[in-house]
């Protein structure tokens, strides 16, 4: 029996850059939006507070450290960073490289590029942008070049010696297709091979949508399952069209969506089945944007380490690697505090979530 390996997403912010001084104010972090974040209905857990690695700075050495032993403690695999490149212009770079000059922690980990526009509303759309991608061949190369470094490193987690590279957005490139092609041909010059994934977090899915290049889908919950979730129960055309209206008399959403994630875990084990394509699944703790959103947000309300838990092991049960190294299920997220979406530790539940990832594992081996 091949056992699954768990990659948790991990978000490298948590500390002060020119580009958030200028756009939110000094001394930025997501933390100021962590602890703004105030309950919006009766029972709503909010705010999510850090216990035992409190509010770090990822610029520290040991606090990278003390994250990788709490992951490997309780059996997580390794980290997918998220990776900010705009034509070269690098955000929140500072973590990953100082794990690559340092060649500390010892810690399995691959990055997925998060190639959409940052906004002030925090949405990756086309409006109020603060700095926008663009894409080129050009930029391909030089983009595919800068991966080199950290693909040659022996943590990188790789498929059959494969550096496993995946991109959050393909949906937004002019030509996927040819980005892929220039990615592998320069990959190829270095002697290697690329395995490279899509993220299915926005846009069209499913295996008519999977272009020439890819070798692989990631499910990204909870935007993977919630428009089929909505169907399901009758409920988002009602919502969207009292918000369209919303739009149209005040220039903003109302209505923000708060759902069940017991229901959501239920819909789960009753409607998922394993992908007709090379997909893997992911898993999400809970989730909980509030606190980067005024007027509307998303969250799951009434998440507990006992419901994540029977998610998880519903997952873990159904999931049949696709070959011995095909084999990663995805946790959505390590440490997205502002999301209200991290299995690092809270105030609110301690280590739970991270003991009952440990008890599934232990329990199906």
């Amino acid at each position: 029996m091949i056992s699954p390996r768990l990659i948790a997403f991990y978000l490298p912010q948590f500390h002060p850059i020119p580009e958030n001084d200028k756009w939110w104010g000094k001394g930025f972090t997501e933390w100021r939006n962590v602890v703004k974040a105030r309950p919006r209905f009766p029972g709503h857990y909010q705010p999510h507070l850090p216990s035992d690695l409190g509010f770090y700075d990822l610029r520290l050495p040991e606090i990278r450290e003390q994250q990788v032993r709490l992951a490997r403690e309780y059996g997580v695999y390794g980290f997918c960073y998220y990776h900010y490149w705009f034509n070269g212009h690098l955000l929140l770079e500072r973590p990953l490289e100082d794990m690559l000059k340092l060649k500390t922690p010892d810690f399995p980990f691959m990055l997925c590029w998060a190639n959409e526009n940052w906004t002030r509303i925090w949405d990756g759309g086309d409006k109020e942008v603060l700095i926008a991608q663009k894409y080129s061949e050009e930029d391909d190369k030089k983009h595919i070049k800068y991966l080199m470094q950290y693909f040659k490193d022996p943590r990188y987690i790789c498929v059959n010696g494969k550096p496993v590279i995946s991109i959050y957005r393909t949906n937004l490139f002019p030509n996927i297709e040819r980005t892929i092609e220039i990615w592998r041909t320069e990959a190829l010059k270095e002697g290697m091979e690329l395995y490279v994934c899509r993220v299915e977090s926005f846009g069209k899915m499913g295996e008519g949508f999977l272009v020439k290049g890819i070798d692989a889908a990631i499910d990204f919950e909870p935007h993977t399952g919630i428009e089929r979730y909505y169907k399901v129960h009758k409920v988002h055309n009602t919502k969207r069209a009292v918000n369209y209206l919303s739009r149209l008399l005040t220039k903003r959403n109302i209505m923000p969506d708060i759902i069940s994630y017991k229901k959501y875990v239920k819909f789960h084990l009753k409607y998922s089945n394993m992908s007709l394509y090379k997909k893997y699944p992911c898993v999400t703790p809970m989730w909980d944007n509030s606190a980067r959103r005024k007027h509307t947000f998303f969250a799951f309300h009434g998440s507990t380490p006992e419901l994540f838990g029977i998610w998880l092991q519903d997952v873990m049960k159904k999931f049949i690697p696709y070959s011995d190294e095909e084999n990663f299920i995805f946790i959505n997220a390590w440490n997205e505090w502002a999301e209200g979406n991290h299995l690092e530790p809270d105030v609110k539940w301690g280590d739970s979530y991270l003991r009952k990832l440990n008890e599934i594992i232990e329990t199906l081996k």
